[in-house]
């Protein structure tokens, strides 16, 4: 089996780099395609919008195990360039759909192949010495900050073309990583560390219970889907919260969205290689960026000027550490063989606060932003999200304070 060398990090880095700039390529145009094939108006299109990313987040909570389990047994390279080649068909069927069913039917396969991500981080950590891992897993994070940053801008270029054009371009791209990964992607996993595929395993109740074997990894994942859960409110109300609170235009949405984007790559990408360990290592840089998360939802709640949310924002150059650390520690308990299913685990984590953060941070949004409301507070859902944090940060700590004595060590003396 060829070795995976440096070259290999790199595909890996522009195969998730390209998942996250497909999708945010039809971001921009994805309403007025929904208009285009329903013929509702706007406000309309954003119900058929919220069901598309349900649908998405729903697919993408149960296949996520199975790809991870599916990456355990046959090697992280086939899945992977199968959720690939899947990805891509999947932006052709959306740009050709001549019925509002083809849409949701692309999205449940984007579900599908959009978990691409947990082969994906389990072939970084196969790769990975496990002191390194927390940096690695930060750049890949790096690789989702710049796509949704480039993304959304190609494709409101693109959208001068016509609705449909971005999704054509999108799956062009899929397509041809996926031809590169043929030819250029070696297998990470040897086959004396694989292990039997079973589907009691290969679900998301089935793949945390196998989590429960160990302690720690159960309460790190614990922590890291109210993590999550807290970060749902970004991309739930932060539109609609700026609108209300400061009267942004949509550019101005926009140029804060783009800005936070390009602190998460910049966290990520370049400081996590050299601040974890200056930090001291990963359960520290987990806990100090668990500290700036909660302090900077609150300050986007009780900030009192639009200029105010970006001095707010310099605070998610810390707070980018806590995904790829918690993951990392995770990472750090796990044997090879099941490095896959603990991706899954993460990955069908990650899709359960997508499906429950959106309607709990809107709900609240409207509860206190309406002119009828008692206690009028528009920044109530990022209240929410600190108090979510905190539950984190007290779960983070009863985890690392439960955890046999020897995880705890080899987490301790094991700083990047």
């Amino acid at each position: 089996m060829r070795t995976p060398g440096r070259s290999a990090f790199v595909f890996i880095f522009i195969a998730v780099l390209v998942d996250s700039v497909g999708f945010g390529i039809i971001l921009p145009v994805l309403p007025g395609l929904v208009m285009q094939l329903t013929g509702v108006s706007v406000d309309h299109a954003a119900v058929y919008g919220g069901w598309l990313s349900f649908a998405y987040a729903l697919t993408q909570f149960f296949c996520a195990p199975v790809l991870g389990n599916l990456s355990d047994r046959f090697g992280r390279r086939p899945v992977l360039l199968f959720a690939l080649f899947a990805l891509g068909c999947d932006y052709f069927i959306m740009g050709l759909a001549p019925a509002i069913g083809w849409l949701f039917a692309g999205r449940i396969i984007a579900g599908m192949a959009g978990a691409s991500f947990t082969p994906a981080y389990a072939y970084v950590a196969d790769i990975t010495p496990p002191e390194k891992r927390a940096q690695n897993f930060g750049i890949m994070g790096a690789a989702f900050g710049i796509g949704f940053i480039v993304g959304p801008a190609i494709g409101g270029l693109l959208g001068g073309l016509g609705p449909r054009a971005p999704f054509f371009v999108a799956g062009s791209i899929a397509l041809a990583n996926t031809l590169l990964g043929w030819f250029a992607l070696p297998e990470s996993l040897p086959r004396e560390s694989r292990r039997p595929f079973h589907w009691a395993r290969a679900n998301p109740l089935g793949t945390l219970a196998q989590m429960r074997r160990y302690p720690l990894v159960f309460g790190l994942l614990g922590a890291l889907f109210l993590w999550q859960l807290g970060h749902q409110v970004l991309p739930s109300i932060w539109a609609f919260y700026t609108i209300e609170r400061y009267h942004w235009s949509t550019q101005q949405v926009g140029y804060s969205l783009a800005f936070v984007g390009v602190l998460m790559a910049v966290a990520q990408g370049l400081l996590s290689r050299f601040m974890i360990g200056w930090l001291g290592g990963e359960r520290r840089a987990a806990f100090a960026g668990m500290v700036a998360g909660l302090l900077t939802y609150l300050g986007y709640a009780l900030a009192s000027e639009g200029w105010m949310i970006y001095v707010v924002s310099l605070g998610t150059l810390l707070f980018a550490f806590t995904y790829p650390s918690v993951n990392a520690l995770a990472s750090q308990q796990i044997p090879a063989d099941a490095q896959g299913e603990l991706q899954g685990a993460v990955a069908c984590l990650y899709s359960l606060s997508a499906i429950l953060g959106p309607p709990l941070m809107t709900q609240v949004f409207g509860s206190f932003a309406a002119p009828a409301a008692r206690w009028y507070f528009p920044g109530a859902p990022f209240v929410t999200a600190a108090l979510l944090t905190l539950a984190c940060m007290l779960l983070f700590a009863h985890a690392l304070r439960r955890a046999p004595r020897t995880a705890v060590a080899a987490i301790t003396e094991n700083p990047t």
